[in-house]
Order: C-alpha cells, then structure tokens, then sequence
C-alpha cells in the first residue's frame, strides 16, 4: 500500500507534480486509427475536428511487421499535424508484449508534449499502473516534459475486473477505464464471438400461461450490464472516467448506438469508434438530449442555486436528489456547448 503522500510528489527525480484532478475534456468519442496505414493518416486532418479524442493505436490490430511502422507514425503525427482542440491519446501494447518499452520510450522522448493519455490494455492490477507511472516519471524527467502523461486502462481479463476498484486508485495518473468487451469474454469463457453487444441467447422468458403450449415472450438481456455499472463505480469513486470500449459489427448502426446508450446511462461518458460510421453515433449518445437539458434548466431555475428543499413541477416533486442530477447533465451540456456551435444552439446556452 503506497502512502497517500506520495501522490503528490514526482516518481523519478526532475519529473513534472503529479495531477491532482484530471482534467475534464469532452470525450465522446475515442477514434482509433491505424498509424502505419498512410491512407488513414492522410485523413486525420479532415477526421480531427469531428472526434473529441484521436488514438493511434499500436496494439492488437497492428501487425508484429507493422508495430515499429506504427509507432513512428505516431510520432509523425504526433508533431506534424495541428489536431487543434482534439486531444491525441494512443494505446500502446500490452505490458508483457516486446515492443511496449519502446512503445512507451520513444512516444514519451519524441513527442511527450503532444500525447496527452497512454492507454494501457490488458491491465490485471494496481502493480501494473505502479510500472507503468514510475516509468514514464523516468522518462518525462529524461525528456523535460512540463505536464504528466495520463493513463488509461482497459478492463480485459477477470483478474482485472476483480481489482478494478484498486487499478482506479493506483495512480494520480489514471484518467479511465474502458471496457474491452471481446478480451474479457475470452478470459472469463464467456461463450460469444461478438465484439461487445447483446446475444440473442442471453434472454429471459415469461412465465406459461393457461395454455402452457401457447408461444411464450422472451426478452433479450444485457451481457455487460454488471461489468460496466461496477466499472463506473470504480471510475466514478475515485474521480476519473468510464468508457465502453468496441462495437464490432460496423454495419449493424441501431444496436450500436442501443449499447452507447446503455453504456451513457449507466454512467459512461464515452465510447470506441472504430469506423467513421460510429463517430456521429457517438456523439449523439453521449450529448444530453436538448430536451433533458431543458428540463435540467428549468429545475436548476426553479430551485435556485443551492438546490436545497423541495418543489413542485408540472405534479412532480423535484428535490435535492434531482436537482444534483439536472446539475450533472446541464454541466455536461455546457461543457459540450463551448465546443459545438450546433449543441449551443440546440440547447440554448
């Protein structure tokens, strides 16, 4: 058990102050993208200003022939592109892997001021955030960066699902957690080929009737309801943030935008796209509904500032309770709003 102390003091010698709140960004959408394909960089300029969080990713959908490739075109981007208010993330490979010290090496040496969150997959527990926070202490004192690094963890393995409260507390580094549903499903044995949703297996079915041959409704469940809602817990517990990682089936548009928004309800504040498709499904579902935002002025309004006793709206009984929650998605809607002229205009701030 690390002293509480030590949070506030640099791991290595030169290194920059730890945060002690991470900053808040809008983070809708975390759009992965291939730095070794040259198609796909060439359109990062024209993809920047529409996503909230830009990823090169180094990880498992790249190569073994193509991770050095990656890795330097990260770095490429990293300082030749101007992403303007789009924060530049990158998931590095996985801490047992042969190329994530050089991973974590050259980004931090070459372009520590431009990356702004590390995501780390696979993580089983606080020891590997210890790892990695020390680390990059080293290499930020080495490069002279002025601000820390973030890290992001992804929540794959059972092992990791069991100490997510501890990956959470690990570091005044860590910014979040995602869910990475498909490896998950693999280490717990869960028997689906999906990349995150439903299966049309996991159901409940209705009680027979008189006629106990009579045909019998059957609901559909949700697969990753515990692990996202305990995984918001963790998040939320420790002030940093929780995301819903991959939706696979590219095509299948309505289930995808189903599970965003089961994920933003629960307590999300964002998602994986994967394919353009996914970036305008994202930022519809992790954009307050101008609607709720209205509601939400209306209350924040009525019962002024401090929110304390109760009144009554349209029959309804508004309290304390409702107004922290208006609170929550007005100060979601203006925080949106400063970046979105469109948002602005539909929510009226």
């Amino acid at each position: 058990m690390r002293n509480a102390k030590d949070f506030f003091r640099p791991l290595a010698v030169g290194a920059p102050a730890p945060l002690r709140e991470i900053p808040w960004t809008p983070s809708r959408m975390i759009h992965f993208f291939d730095p070794s394909n040259e198609k796909m960089v060439s359109k990062v300029p024209d993809i920047a200003p529409k996503v909230d969080v830009l990823l090169g990713n180094l990880e498992d959908a790249i190569q073994a022939s193509n991770k050095v490739a990656a890795r330097e075109g990260l770095v490429k981007v990293a300082n030749s592109v101007d992403l303007g208010e789009t924060a530049l993330w990158t998931r590095v490979n996985d801490l047992g892997s042969p190329w994530v010290l050089d991973d974590l090496t050259t980004l931090v040496l070459e372009a520590g001021e431009k990356i702004d969150v590390i995501m780390v997959p696979k993580v089983e527990g606080p020891d590997d955030i210890h790892y990695v926070d020390r680390l990059l202490a080293q290499l930020e004192a080495k490069a002279g960066t002025s601000r820390p690094l973030q890290v992001h963890a992804i929540l794959e393995t059972a092992q990791g699902m069991a100490n997510v409260e501890a990956i959470c507390a690990a570091s005044p580094r860590m910014q979040g957690i995602s869910l990475g549903p498909a490896d998950l499903a693999a280490n717990r044995r869960m028997k689906t080929t999906r990349v995150g949703g439903g299966h049309p297996g996991y159901l409940v079915r209705e009680d027979p009737g008189a006629d106990e041959s009579a045909p019998r409704a059957t609901f559909q469940q949700d697969l990753w309801h515990y692990t996202v809602a305990r995984m918001v817990d963790a998040c939320a517990s420790n002030g940093i943030y929780a995301y819903y990682g991959p939706f696979g089936d590219i095509k299948d548009t309505v289930a995808c935008e189903d599970q965003f928004r089961n994920a933003y309800l629960l307590g999300c504040v964002g998602a994986w796209s994967l394919h353009p498709v996914q970036i305008d499904i994202a930022k519809k579902v992790f954009s307050p509904d101008p609607a709720e935002v209205a509601w939400a002025k209306r209350v924040v309004e009525e019962m002024g500032e401090d929110g304390r006793g109760a009144v009554m709206i349209d029959g309804k009984m508004q309290d304390d309770a409702t107004f922290k929650q208006c609170k929550v998605v007005l100060e979601l809607a203006t925080q949106l709003a400063a970046r979105d002229a469109d948002l602005k205009a539909a929510y009226q701030l």
